[in-house]
């Protein structure tokens, strides 16, 4: 992966490839091989993360073809 640094601005540069990097995976992976992970909840995670990603997939359907999104969640007042 590499970035183009264009008038010495580095800083640009930096958030080009963060961005990239977060885009790849790069940190996720970082973050979940910090320390052994045992299968079982490797197992559970996944699990976990397939759902997530089915309701997500099925709520934006339901946005798109109804036309009505899904309601805000309300705050507490004083946070």
């Amino acid at each position: 992966m590499q970035v183009l640094v264009r008038d010495n601005n580095v800083e640009q540069a930096l958030r080009v490839l963060k961005k990239k990097m977060q885009r790849e995976g790069v940190f996720r992976d970082m973050r979940l091989r910090e320390h052994y992970e045992k299968p079982s909840e490797k197992r559970a995670r996944e699990k976990a993360e397939g759902i997530r990603r089915v309701r997500k997939l099925a709520r934006k359907k339901l946005e798109r073809e109804s036309g009505v999104s899904a309601p805000k969640k309300i705050r507490a007042p004083g946070r």
